[in-house]
């Protein structure tokens, strides 16, 4: 079975999607999609010119990240599926507020304990945040991002796609991105967007 590494920030609502988009590829491509935990802040440390709307946006990014860290410490990385779904679904589709509420009803949700939601506001699990982080970003060379995809030896960011394909379009959608990604010489291709991304679909 093909094994699908994907890098996401739960608050980012194009690796939302991209997330979407492979579990209903793995329905019907026969591959397994492991999720991996890489975070927008971290990225951004230091980068000067950022839109005041965004460094914003960062402030607290770090929360939901350090809790899916330290959920992946206490039960494995096979928990990183089901708790960025239920983080993702809060954040995406309930527009609920980062923060300890949003965190304790995704643990609860899954009957994890609801004292890694502790780790928001704690460095604990930075330096094992950071090491994933650091895995899924570093082959990216100068284009690091998410959704970071790594599959067979290929590492790209994207696709960025909306709204989620779903079924047979999925699959095709993905028999595509394996195709240009695993050919030679390929390193780009990239269209405008008109519109945002629609996490609803």
């Amino acid at each position: 079975m093909k094994i699908v590494d994907l890098w996401v920030d739960p608050r980012c609502p194009w690796a939302w999607i991209a997330s979407r988009w492979l579990l209903e590829a793995e329905r019907v491509r026969g591959m397994r999609v492991r999720f991996r935990v890489m975070s927008l802040s971290v990225l951004n440390e230091g980068r000067e010119g950022l839109d005041a709307w965004y460094a914003e946006w960062l402030r607290p990014g770090m929360g939901p990240v350090r809790v899916l860290t330290a959920a992946e410490q206490a039960y494995g990385r096979e928990i990183l599926r089901d708790l960025y779904t239920a983080l993702g679904t809060r954040i995406h589709l309930d527009s609920a507020p980062i923060g300890r509420e949003l965190y304790v009803d995704a643990l609860t949700e899954l009957g994890l304990s609801v004292e890694l939601a502790d780790a928001a506001e704690s460095t604990e699990y930075d330096e094992a945040l950071r090491a994933s982080h650091d895995a899924g970003m570093a082959p990216m060379g100068d284009a690091p991002g998410t959704p970071s995809i790594h599959v067979d030896g290929q590492v790209f960011f994207g696709p960025v796609v909306s709204p989620v394909p779903r079924g047979e379009a999925a699959g095709r959608l993905w028999d595509g991105v394996l195709l240009v990604a695993g050919t030679p010489g390929f390193y780009e291709l990239k269209r405008s967007r008109d519109g945002r991304p629609d996490v609803h679909s």
